[in-house]
Formats: structure tokens, C-alpha cells, sequence
């Protein structure tokens, strides 16, 4: 059995590609899993690290190349200050390539290749752990005002068993996290938010709980141990066939984005259809004790198989999703980030929620840049801070984004430049390594969406 805590077992690298590169022959099929560093930035006094991808852990035999490569050898503290999901053990038995992500030890991909492990979950399912995600109860009389207050989102009109994709906003309409809330009931929620921010929602949660308190509003906020309990996402076209077999419910009744609350392999779990692949598929909420049972049984059934961080990461730049800390943060709003869908009818009118004067004046008469796709042609891919450039050579903008696509079989990526120039079917260039190379501006996702409407 593998232990983390063996000396010498890891090192901490601040450079993804390199360590992907020491792993061997991974970089070449499966680039989209990129370069980042981890960035620390001051935010009112206080220093925060966004959030970057990964900050890879590396076997011990890649250890003297990622050394000369200038990676940073981890020392004991850096070691104690990872957290571990309830999956750990298993991963690890089942040969999981380990890497810290926001903290958390996590499998990047398996024995296979992250590219072919993406295709395998755009053609038949993939089982990921995403137990590091932030799960959130609140509950109380008045915890429908209380998220409200936090978010852009309408849990009044919202159905019971129904989630939404919304945002926490700041002061000046910044996205603080993206995260899913479920109404279970009137006054019973349940959240999920991402693990990068789990110390941020953390506090934000905690700080407005206390507020509440003081005007004698009733909320209870419960986080959920990782380590007791569980999340994973089955995705792929297959996925409602696979689980169909594991559990007594219909679920060709349960459209996208609800939930239910059933039994799955003897165990009392909350099945959600939604995930971060823009395919069909389900995340299911797990106790720690039937976590192993849950996804053994999964496994059992032909065609499907395990899928790390890496295809997850690949899948979701494909379905046009949104990373926090690089293609959303503090300083970009719901309306430079194309997500001004998040901005519920009832609350524009209502105007009360945090950033809304900045938010709704946008709206109204447009943002100074827009989050739009990039569709590259043959060259290398645009890593996050590639610049983009008019076809004159004029710098108007980055990638946040990109890498290549194993379904396109072509480099694609996201990135902010001003609207005027965003124009579908536009070119552009972008600058990698000192070279340029052409780019079309399209429309996102770059592959369809498969989502269960039940239409």
C-alpha cells in the first residue's frame, strides 16, 4: 500500500508539463492537462493563492528529472497539508497516477492515457471521484433568503428537486466561486462548490450564517467531512444505462439538472443529473462507509472505467466550461464571462444582490471584454496567458484556456477580448512560444452538449 507520507516518495512541481513530461510519453497524447504555476495575489491585505489547475505530485521514479526541471522538492509540512478524499486507498490500488489538486490527492488519469480516456467517456462512461468538491447543507426558515444573498440565482421559482448553476458575487460583481444548488424543500438546500474555494466558501458562508444570526433569521449551514462522505460522477452517454441497472427508480424521469434522493448498491445516496463533461451522466452523493461498494459495483458492469483529472479537465474545456481561477474569477463578471444566463429575471429586477449595480449596468450597456472560443488550426496549443492578437499583430486580449482536442483531433481555447472584436467566424491570431498562429473565433461548446432534457 502506498503511503504519501514516505520520504522521498513525491515531489511538488510548479510546473505541470514538465512533471507530465517526466511521467513519459503522456504530454504528447494528452497536452490538454496544462502548464500553470500556482499565482499568490494580495486581496485586502491578505495573501490567497488561485487556484491553479494542478501542483503535481510525481512517482519516485520521475524524481531526478522533475529535479532538473526546477521543481521544488516537497518538504514534511507540504506533505501534512494535503487532504485526502474517502477514495484515496482505492485510487491507489488501482494504480492511480496521484497529484495534488488544490490540496486534495487525486488520480490524474490511470494506466491509460488521458486522451484515450476522454474518448472512452465521450463513446460509452468514465466513473471520476470528485469527492474534494465543497458539499453543502443549508437548511432553516430562512435559508432560501440566505443563499439568495450570497448568489444571483431564484430559489423562490426554482422546483423542489430542481438545481441551479449560479455564482457568488462580490461587492464589485466578481465571481467569488461557481457552484450547483439543489432545492431538496422549502428551507432545505444542498449545495456543491469547488474544492479550490473550499476555504473561501467556507468563510463566505460562515460570515453571512453569522449576520443572519444577528437580525434572528434562522439558517443552519452543515459541511459534509470528505472523508465521510463521498462524491462521484458517472459520465457518458452510457451512464443512465448503466445505473438504470443498479437502481429500482425511472430515470428516465429524472431530467438535467434534479435530483433525487434513492438506493444505489444497498446504500442511501442523492443521484444528480448534471456534470463537467457535456454529456449525459450523474453525480451521486455517497457515505464514506458504501464509497468503495458504490463504485465497485459501478465498475463491475462492461465498459466502464475509471477516468482521472486530466480527461475531466480536457472534457470540460471541449463542453465550453468555466475553471475558477482561470477562466472566472474575483475580478470577471457573470457578464464578461458569457454567464449573464446565471443573472436570474427575478433578481435583475429586484437588484439585490452583491455587485448588482456593476453587473446589471453591463448588461445593459455592454462589458470592455467577452469570454469567447478559440478554434486553432495545425501548431501547438495556447496555453493559459497565450496572447491574442488582431491579424495585424495588435495585442486585444489572452487565453484563460486550451489545449488540444481529442474529439476535434485540434487545438482549441478560451480566452477574454474585447466584444467588438469577438465576432463568430472572426480570425485572430495567437502567440505561442514567439510564433503566431491563426485562430477562428467560434462559438461554445466546441462539441455538442448531450444533456438528458427527456425531450
Amino acid at each position: 500500500m502506498l503511503r504519501f507520507g514516505a520520504r522521498g516518495r513525491f515531489v511538488i512541481c510548479d510546473n505541470l508539463e514538465k512533471c507530465l513530461d517526466a511521467l513519459g510519453g503522456v504530454r504528447d497524447t494528452c497536452s490538454i492537462v496544462k502548464a500553470s504555476r500556482i499565482r499568490e495575489k494580495r486581496v485586502g491585505g491578505s495573501t490567497s493563492r488561485s487556484n491553479c489547475l494542478i501542483d503535481f505530485l510525481a512517482p519516485r521514479a520521475a524524481t531526478k528529472t522533475i529535479q532538473k526541471e526546477n521543481c521544488r522538492q516537497s518538504s514534511t509540512s507540504a506533505v501534512n497539508e494535503t487532504q485526502r478524499t474517502c477514495l484515496y486507498d482505492f485510487h491507489v490500488e488501482k494504480q492511480g497516477k496521484i497529484v495534488n489538486f488544490a490540496g486534495w490527492l487525486l488520480p490524474v488519469q490511470y494506466r491509460e492515457t488521458i486522451a484515450v480516456s476522454h474518448l472512452h467517456t465521450r463513446s460509452l462512461a468514465s466513473l471520476f471521484d470528485v469527492s474534494h468538491m465543497l458539499q453543502t447543507r443549508v437548511s432553516g426558515k430562512d435559508a432560501g433568503e440566505f443563499l439568495e444573498s450570497l448568489t444571483t440565482c431564484d430559489l423562490i421559482n426554482l422546483n423542489k428537486g430542481a438545481a441551479t448553476l449560479t455564482v457568488f458575487t462580490n461587492d464589485n460583481g466578481g465571481i467569488l466561486d461557481d457552484l450547483i444548488i439543489t432545492k431538496d424543500d422549502e428551507n432545505r438546500y444542498f449545495v456543491v462548490s469547488n474544492a479550490g474555494r473550499r476555504d473561501e466558501d467556507v468563510q463566505l458562508l460562515l460570515e453571512r450564517q453569522e449576520d443572519f444570526k444577528k437580525l434572528g433569521k434562522n439558517v443552519f449551514v452543515d459541511f459534509l467531512n470528505p472523508l465521510q462522505h463521498g462524491l462521484v460522477a458517472l459520465q457518458g452517454p452510457t451512464a443512465a444505462k448503466v445505473l438504470q441497472s443498479l437502481v429500482k427508480i425511472d430515470l428516465s424521469k429524472l431530467k438535467f439538472m434534479n435530483s433525487v434522493k434513492t438506493e444505489v448498491a444497498d446504500s442511501l445516496v442523492r443521484v444528480s443529473r448534471c456534470g463537467y463533461t457535456g454529456e449525459d451522466g450523474f453525480e451521486i452523493s455517497v457515505p464514506a462507509k458504501d464509497a468503495v461498494n458504490l463504485v465497485e459495483r459501478i465498475l463491475e458492469i462492461p465498459d466502464i472505467k475509471l477516468a482521472g483529472l486530466g480527461a475531466r479537465d480536457s472534457l470540460r474545456l471541449e463542453a465550453g466550461l468555466c475553471l475558477y481561477g482561470h477562466d472566472i474569477n474575483e475580478e470577471t463578471t457573470p457578464v464578461e464571462a458569457a454567464l449573464t444566463w446565471l443573472v436570474a429575471k427575478r433578481r435583475r429586477a429586484e437588484a439585490n444582490f452583491p455587485g448588482a449595480q456593476r453587473i446589471l449596468s453591463q448588461i445593459k450597456t455592454g462589458a470592455k471584454k467577452k469570454r469567447v472560443g478559440l478554434l486553432l488550426g495545425q501548431g501547438p496549443p495556447a496555453r493559459e496567458g497565450a496572447p491574442i492578437l488582431t491579424p495585424e499583430g495588435e495585442r486585444v486580449g489572452s487565453v484563460t484556456s486550451g489545449g488540444p482536442s481529442p474529439t476535434l483531433g485540434r487545438p482549441i481555447a478560451m480566452g477574454y477580448m474585447p466584444p467588438d472584436l469577438a465576432q463568430f467566424g472572426g480570425g485572430v491570431l495567437v502567440e505561442v512560444r514567439g510564433k503566431t498562429y491563426k485562430a477562428t473565433v467560434t462559438k461554445m461548446p466546441f462539441v455538442k452538449a448531450n444533456y438528458y432534457t427527456a425531450k
